[in-house]
């Protein structure tokens, strides 16, 4: 298929502008793409009904700013947006392409192909209360809508826990988000926090160039054989039963485990995997744990995930004491205190299946609600 030309985005260049619409979607990610796709296919029109808003200044999502070395072969399935299989702008025979480079491409087409009114870049600051509407405001000017969808992922929000003597540490403290290739470290000894999907394949990478020492907060937990459909829905299952009750989404590694593959066995063969406790405390030029030890670290990378970026909506106080957002709707993607929003790519929609899944329902539930033909 060849990707029709888009349409002309609305002008938003100067700054003060108001722009008045039924629906804002803030993030063209997987999970906002999908919303978009099914706003359109419900009746919306697009600039007219609904409009997307995305911070980056090209097609991508996050897959754009990941690090170099992660290709199709080692990163998690990219699933089909509706509509557009990823094989026809990416062939199957191309596992060594760049993630970063494959997914952006993936997503420029779907957004062509299907004229999704995406205007970039658009940073939304903030999301109040205007009468009876949502005002949406941005580094371009403010808008108006009267339901909001929004998919603005994590990637914005990287989390590192607090140690003491973080402060004082000599060496280099990075997050995943900032990793672009392990020859930086060579002649280094990196230190790998965290027990994800990133950091093990991280440590693999780095481990290959130089020493490292692995400490994780809990033991991995190292699951065999291929990871099902049912073990999938149980997992989902776990995640929404949390954000339902208004939890914070756990990690989905924490639910799912760590899939023993080809080569995390070559790690183990290696000698890598010896995992540690976490340590108790920083020092200027590594770390000690509670009965004493102690370790050189030049470098301590800090694989530790993500928060929901969600600052942008503190005015509308959507928080539980719990410390999350209480979801409910078919796929917990609304928002129980105020159902005008909807939060797509948040606990059970995080993956690139479970976004597809909660763009269509929150795109039928959000018109539903707002009595939208």
């Amino acid at each position: 298929m060849t990707p029709n030309p888009p349409t002309p985005p609305p002008r938003l260049s100067v700054p003060g502008v108001s722009l008045k619409t039924d629906v804002v979607v803030v993030g063209a990610g997987q999970a906002g793409l999908s919303a978009a796709y099914h706003l359109q296919q419900l009746g919306l029109a697009p600039h007219q009904n609904y409009v997307v808003l995305d911070a980056a200044a090209a097609p991508g999502g996050a897959w754009q700013f990941r690090w170099p070395t992660l290709t199709l072969s080692t990163v998690n399935r990219i699933h089909d947006l509706p509509g557009l299989p990823f094989a026809q702008t990416v062939g199957s025979h191309e596992p060594q392409v760049r993630a970063s480079l494959a997914v952006p491409r993936y997503f420029a087409a779907y957004e062509q192909t299907f004229h999704l009114p995406v205007v970039r870049p658009v940073r939304v600051r903030l999301v109040t209360e205007h009468g009876h509407r949502l005002k949406i405001e941005t580094d371009r000017g403010d808008f108006s809508a009267r339901g909001i969808i929004n998919a603005t992922g994590t990637w914005e929000t990287p989390f590192i826990p607090s140690y003491p003597g973080a402060d004082r540490f000599r060496g280099r403290q990075l997050h995943t988000r900032d990793y672009r290739d392990a020859q930086t470290f060579a002649g280094q000894h990196v230190m790998i926090v965290g027990g994800g999907i990133s950091a093990l394949q991280l440590l693999d990478e780095i481990s290959k160039i130089t020493t490292t020492t692995w400490v994780t907060r809990r033991p991995p937990e190292f699951r065999e054989g291929q990871f099902t459909e049912e073990a999938g829905r149980a997992a989902v299952a776990l995640v929404e039963e949390r954000v339902r009750l208004g939890l914070p989404p756990q990690s989905v590694v924490s639910v799912t485990g760590l899939v023993l593959t080809p080569a995390v066995e070559a790690m183990r063969a290696r000698g890598v995997l010896t995992r540690l406790p976490m340590f108790s405390e920083i020092t200027e030029d590594g770390v000690r744990w509670a009965d004493g030890t102690e370790q050189h670290v030049d470098v301590i990378l800090w694989c530790t995930g993500f928060r929901s970026s969600l600052d942008h909506l503190a005015p509308l106080m959507l928080q539980e004491s719990e410390g999350g957002i209480r979801m409910t709707g078919r796929l917990a993607t609304q928002v129980a205190k105020d159902p005008r929003v909807h939060l797509v790519g948040y606990g059970p929609s995080a993956s690139t299946i479970g976004a597809n899944r909660a763009g269509r329902s929150a795109a039928a539930e959000l018109m539903t609600f707002l009595g939208l033909p």
